[in-house]
This record gives structure tokens, C-alpha cells and sequence, in this order.
């Protein structure tokens, strides 16, 4: 399996409980945000768009154990900005892993190495390691010359420790489906346990917005990647939402499934969108306005989304509604397709190759006055 058969069932003991509890609306993953700044300023990125202030802002410990507690997640996955940077990350995941809960701390592994003495080997941590492709595409997408070739000895430096390495690889307009199954071949090399792959969101403070897929195109590109797919391949995401990319299932967001806890509070409606925050969990539940939310609701910010935050729940949640949910997803695990597709076949062989640009290190945010700027300058060093 992806994951470990531990994981799979604490999962799926947990989201059993809530479906005999009747509960129509369940965290499911919680998106812990202890910190917004990063070591890069990727093109498609709307997560580092704040202050200095903001950014030079962290969660404690206590603050972090507080969100997972009320939360209840069995999962929990620490995205940024850059985890690496803040400074009592070690503790804030040997925290979490004393309180037995499955933790993905995501990382452009640009510190790995350098840091990874600082943790211990645990079934319940994984570094997931964002890498949007094979070096000239993931160097391009995150703005920074060599930061494959650095992530890529993060990766083996902590598969050789004995660590979980899972990796996260976002798409945007422009990906060539024969390099990303190329990509998988290395990450797979590497010893990695699992992938995921998902299309970008459209991030409205993103510096560049010529690139983002829209579902038509996300569908094609998917289902060209994903079908035909090798044996050894492992992927850490549900079968189903696999299928949702290539458009075979037809999902509705459950933004819920996915909360987000940041320095902010309780992110309304998700990790994508922010309309506000709340002060509690429960708060987060009572007071979003769901029904305004997702591609049925007519929401523009929601017409394009398939983005895995915001529909991999819905897929586990699909999963255990119904006999016939449970069927397909078992289905899926005892007999495992490689989506045999003459025509995806057809879709490869003919993909246009794209033609790069140079690449640009896109700047962090400009500040309004000079000390500001200082303090920008200083949070990119860091």
C-alpha cells in the first residue's frame, strides 16, 4: 500500500465514527499554518503575499496543539511558507507524533539535509517534499535556480535516514505530461514512498496568473498523465481523486474536510479562499455559509478548483457514504488499474513540447516604506 496499513485504519476507523455519529460535516485533514514565510517566492504562489510583520509571525507550540486537539484530525499536514524556518518545529512535530497523529510536514526541502538530525524516524511523520517536476520544470515553477538538485538530496539524505518522504507536485499551464511521468520514474528511483499530484489553484495575489489550468484542461492533462500508468508507481492520494483529475468520478468540494489554522485563527471557507476567520473550530463550522461555496454554488473563485485540499475529502467521504461507494474504492485497492487508455496513449505521443523562457527569481512583495523593505529582504534570508 501508499501508506502504511496503521494510517489506513486509523483513517478509516475515524471517518467511520463520524458517518455512525451522523455527522455531514467532518475535518478530515487539519492544514496547520504555523508560519506564511518561505525561502521561495514561487511565480504561482498566494500564500507569502503578507507583510513582514505577518510574515516574521509564528504559532507556538502550545497554539499548534490547541488547533490539532479542538480540530480532532487524525491527520495533519504543516504547509507554509517554509516549516524549516520556524524555529521550534522539531518540537511542534515531536509534539504531535507523541499524540499519535499521522503528520505530513510539507517542505521545498532546501533545509532538509541541513535539519534532519533535528527529528526522528517515526511511522507517524512524513517530509512531503514539493517538486513540481524533473529540474528545468520544477526550477522554473518555484523561481530558483538548482532547487531541484537540492531538494533531490534532501530526498535521499532522508530516505537514507529512515524517514517517510512523500512528495506533492503542483501543475500549472504549460506542464508536459511525458516529463511529469518522468518525473515520477525519478521520485519512484529515489525511493519515495508515495506521490501526489494536483492541479494549481488560481490564487488571486499569485504573481503570475497566465498559468493556471482550467478544468477542461486539467482533465486532459490528467487523464494523459495518469492513465497507462507503471505498476511501480505509488500514489498517496485516493484512487478516486486520482479519477476526479482525469474526469472519470464527479466530485463536489467539501472545503471542511480540509480546515486551515494559521496565526489568523480558523481560515473560512478553506485552504484556498480566505473570507474571513473564526475563533473556534466549531465557530469555522457554524458560520460559513457553505452552500456559497464550490462549483455548484456559482462562485467564480470555486468555478475552476480541483485542487486535492479541496476535493480528496470529498472522495474518502464518497468512500464510506455508501455500499456502492465502498465497492468501487475497494475495488480500486484489490485490483489496482494501470487505466489502460489507447486514446491518453494517442494524447502523450502528440503533446506539444513547450517552449521556456529564462528563468526568473520573482521578487518578494514590495513594502510600502524602506524599513518595511529592510524587513522583507531579512525574511528572505531567513
Amino acid at each position: 500500500m501508499a501508506v502504511p496499513i496503521s494510517q489506513a485504519w486509523t483513517v478509516a476507523s475515524y471517518v467511520l465514527k463520524q458517518k455512525l455519529a451522523g455527522r455531514k460535516r467532518y475535518p478530515l485533514v487539519l492544514m496547520l499554518e504555523p508560519l506564511f514565510r518561505c525561502n521561495l517566492a514561487c511565480a504561482g504562489c498566494g500564500k507569502i503575499q503578507y507583510p513582514a510583520h505577518i510574515l516574521k509571525t509564528d504559532l507556538t507550540p502550545e497554539e499548534c496543539f490547541r488547533a490539532v486537539e479542538e480540530c480532532g484530525t487524525p491527520m495533519v499536514s504543516i504547509p507554509g511558507g517554509e516549516p524549516l524556518l520556524h524555529p521550534q518545529m522539531p518540537e511542534i512535530v515531536a509534539g504531535l507524533v507523541a499524540r499519535k497523529k499521522y503528520v505530513y510536514m510539507c517542505t521545498n526541502a532546501l533545509l532538509l539535509k541541513q535539519k534532519l538530525h533535528l527529528f526522528t524516524p517515526s511511522k507517524y511523520l512524513s517530509f512531503s517534499v514539493h517538486l513540481d517536476g524533473q529540474r528545468e520544470h520544477h526550477d522554473l515553477s518555484v523561481c530558483r535556480e538548482g532547487g531541484y538538485d537540492i531538494a533531490m538530496e534532501g530526498v535521499k539524505a532522508a530516505v537514507a535516514a529512515g524517514f517517510r518522504v512523500t512528495t506533492n507536485t503542483t501543475l500549472f499551464d504549460g506542464a508536459d505530461p511525458n516529463s511529469v511521468r518522468a518525473h515520477f520514474d525519478d521520485l519512484m528511483a529515489a525511493g519515495v514512498e508515495s506521490m501526489m499530484v494536483s492541479p494549481g489553484y488560481t490564487y488571486e495575489k499569485a504573481p503570475d496568473q497566465n498559468h493556471f489550468l482550467g478544468k477542461a484542461r486539467s482533465r486532459r492533462m490528467f487523464r494523459a498523465i495518469l492513465s497507462n500508468r507503471k505498476k511501480n508507481w505509488q500514489f498517496n492520494t485516493h484512487p478516486l481523486f486520482s479519477e476526479f483529475l482525469m474526469g472519470k468520478q464527479n466530485f463536489e468540494c467539501t472545503p471542511w474536510g480540509m480546515p486551515t489554522y494559521s496565526i489568523f485563527g480558523w481560515q473560512k471557507p478553506c485552504y484556498l479562499l480566505q473570507d474571513g476567520y473564526a475563533d473556534t473550530f466549531q465557530e469555522l463550522l457554524d458560520s460559513v455559509e457553505w452552500e456559497n461555496y464550490g462549483a455548484k454554488s456559482g462562485n467564480p473563485k470555486c468555478a475552476n478548483c480541483m485542487v486535492h485540499s479541496g476535493h480528496e475529502a470529498s472522495a474518502v467521504d464518497y468512500n464510506f457514504s455508501s455500499l456502492k461507494g465502498f465497492w468501487e474504492t475497494a475495488k480500486r485497492y484489490i485490483f489496482p488499474s494501470l487505466y489502460e487508455d489507447a486514446e491518453a496513449q494517442k494524447l502523450l505521443n502528440e503533446w506539444p513540447k513547450t517552449q521556456r523562457g529564462p528563468l526568473v527569481q520573482i521578487a518578494t512583495p514590495v513594502a510600502g516604506t524602506k524599513q518595511e523593505a529592510a524587513e522583507l529582504q531579512e525574511v528572505a534570508r531567513d
